[in-house]
């Protein structure tokens, strides 16, 4: 048996803007989590136990659009293995259509657990028969980080239409990333931890839909919104000097700058901004939406001193669940 698990995410800046090239910046959220475990069996049948959703069905019977047979297709191609003899159980506490990465974090889970279990039977093939191969070695290797990003981000297209690819990539690799796409990766220093609470809206963010929107807006009038695109890449490079300086107070300048432009372009609901004023009258240095929007999480900059406060504040302005993280320290 096999498990791997794989963290949630929130973008803090950036969002739809980076689908366009612009950068953003997202940040793993440990607090929630989706775990993959694989159980080798006799049965030649692959079998898949989604445990939230309460299904299990087998690999052959699932369509090719459905994400879990997918994820799970695609990696045993990516490691030239047959995809027969296990089951593969997949259970989440990140909530669906929430803005925190369920469905990227499902595939890397499924692909890092498929990645460590063929490699066990690797090493198990080879001390029962005594091979000694550079082949052998190569089948041992596993998947790195940025396979199994790549891995995701092909199940992620079933799921939101044209990625971005941040999601994938901040889940598979476990760290704040500054993203572009189609550009290399880039982890940095987060000189001084700052915490956010993360406030459940409990509508679902219909991420394919509000990027879709968007892009239908873009194509309508370009120029606005490139130019609004261009003010939200200037945010970003902003946002990533002051958490690389430690001036975790000028966070809050931007994020509210950051709603600000993602307001512009159609994203927010009466609900994220009733959360948003809550939050800042209760104390919080800035808040914004994070991920799609039109539901999903809203983010607030808060401190020790304002914690509890604005958590209470969120709650009554009907906030599904708050989840306190802190950026630059594990918890």
């Amino acid at each position: 048996m096999t498990n791997a698990p794989a963290p949630g995410k929130i973008i803090l800046f950036g969002e739809h803007a980076v689908v366009y090239g612009r950068p953003a910046i997202a940040v793993p959220v440990f607090q929630v989590h989706a775990d993959a475990t694989i159980q080798a069996h006799d049965d030649d049948r692959v079998m898949i136990e989604a445990v939230n959703l309460a299904r299990r069905y087998a690999l052959e019977d699932a369509p090719t659009d459905d994400p879990l047979a997918a994820i799970i297709r695609l990696t045993c191609a990516r490691l030239g293995s047959v995809p027969k003899n296990f089951s593969v159980r997949i259970q989440s506490t990140i909530p669906v259509g929430g803005g925190l990465g369920s469905g990227a974090a499902v595939s890397v889970a499924i692909a890092r657990a498929l990645g460590k279990h063929f490699a066990i039977e690797s090493i198990e093939d080879i001390e029962k028969k005594k091979i000694n191969s550079m082949l052998s070695m190569s089948s041992m290797a596993g998947l790195s980080n940025a396979d199994i990003s790549a891995l995701a981000y092909e199940v992620e297209k079933l799921h939101h239409g044209t990625p971005s690819g941040i999601d994938n990539t901040v889940i598979a690799f476990e760290q704040p990333v500054y993203f572009i796409k189609d550009k290399p990766i880039e982890s940095f220093r987060v000189a001084r931890p700052f915490t956010l609470a993360i406030a459940d809206t409990g509508i679902a963010a219909p991420t394919k839909i509000a990027v879709g929107d968007v892009r239908r807006a873009w194509e309508q009038d370009r120029a606005r919104y490139e130019a609004l695109f261009d003010r939200v890449g200037k945010v970003v490079d902003k946002a990533r000097a002051a958490i690389e300086s430690g001036q975790v107070e000028r966070l809050g300048y931007l994020m509210n700058d950051n709603q600000a432009l993602l307001r512009e372009m159609g994203v927010s609901s009466p609900e994220i901004e009733r959360l948003i004023l809550a939050a800042k009258t209760a104390g919080a240095r800035g808040a914004k939406l994070s991920g799609a929007g039109r539901g999903g999480n809203v983010i607030c900059l808060t401190d020790e001193v304002t914690q509890d406060a604005v958590e209470r504040a969120l709650v009554k302005a009907g906030a599904k669940r708050v989840i306190v993280t802190q950026v630059g320290g594990r918890q």
